[in-house]
């Protein structure tokens, strides 16, 4: 089925919000706080796909009080590790013909889901954009750079959605066979924006589909998020370059290796030190990319 096939209704009959979750409380309350707080006017469903949670998220769900409010179903999702399979598997049992996907530790703007559909009307996917400052403290906000809402998320090779912030219409979902489950790492959300648009789908950017991004407080967690990061990014690479995806610029590595050797926050003597923990994504992600590299016999970058 080509694009031009492929035409969406202008409104979903019922949207299903998918949230893949593994040991989320109680942060998961908050995101259910922000959806049960949408100005959408038609109906939604909401999924708590459990991917394996030993902190009692089912009890938690089933008498959740929201339940009513949200049309709260939990899905056991414990199969297969990873939240692409977490995903993919509360699809299977959703309700919506319009899927959109959020993550369990951050927080949707009130206006959120009008926003997705309303662009939806003239695409078969449509991401959101991500702020920083509701959920976190101004240092650790300045821990990761965001594009401005309009701007959306490109990269080299084609724009991508925020896995904590897409959707998608269940026909062009399906079409693609949605996400890759061996991407447990990161870069799920990169590879299925690319193999949409690579299969002639249309993606759209609706900026005033607002999530508030909760980021990591310590270095050693952003440490280890950033070098799956980073080897995220390698594994894509690797399954995209025959469908021409180039390898990073070579700018965009001399701007990792200026940030990491020049500009360590944790060396006294360093000239022009940048936020620590800016520093320890930068060095994170470099690093597995690097090893990913080595390991896939690549060079990405």
């Amino acid at each position: 089925m080509t694009s031009e096939e492929f035409d969406p209704p202008k409104r979903p009959t019922i949207v299903s919000v998918i949230i893949p979750v593994f040991n989320g409380l109680p942060e998961l309350d908050e995101q259910l706080q922000g959806l049960a707080e949408q100005d959408y006017p038609e109906p939604y469903e909401v999924l708590v796909s459990d991917n394996g949670s030993t902190d009692g998220l089912h009890d938690h769900i089933v008498d959740h009080p929201l339940t009513t409010v949200l049309r709260l179903r939990y899905v056991d999702s414990s199969a297969k590790r990873g939240a692409p399979y977490a995903r993919n598997n509360a699809a299977r049992t959703a309700g919506g013909d319009f899927l959109a996907f959020v993550d369990q530790d951050d927080r949707v703007h009130p206006g959120w889901l009008s926003a997705l559909v309303r662009t939806a009307a003239d695409y078969d996917a449509v991401g959101g954009a991500i702020e920083v400052d509701t959920l976190n403290t101004p240092e650790v906000a300045t821990w990761r750079p965001i594009p401005a809402p309009t701007a959306g998320f490109p990269t080299h090779y084609l724009p991508y959605a925020h896995g904590n912030n897409t959707s998608y219409w269940r026909t062009a979902f399906e079409q693609i066979g949605g996400y890759d489950e061996s991407l447990v790492l990161a870069g799920d959300d990169v590879d299925i924006t690319w193999r949409l648009q690579q299969a002639g789908l249309r993606f759209g950017h609706a900026p005033d589909a607002l999530v508030a991004y909760r980021l990591r407080t310590n270095c050693r967690d952003i440490w280890r998020q950033a070098i799956n990061y980073g080897r995220g990014a390698t594994e894509v690479y690797v399954r995209h370059r025959s469908r021409g995806c180039p390898r990073l610029p070579f700018q965009d590595t001399l701007l990792s290796l200026e940030i990491v050797l020049l500009h360590n926050p944790f060396l006294p003597l360093a000239k022009n030190r940048v936020p620590r923990g800016l520093w320890t994504l930068h060095a994170g992600v470099a690093i597995g990319r690097w090893r990913e590299s080595l390991r896939q016999r690549v060079f990405y970058g």
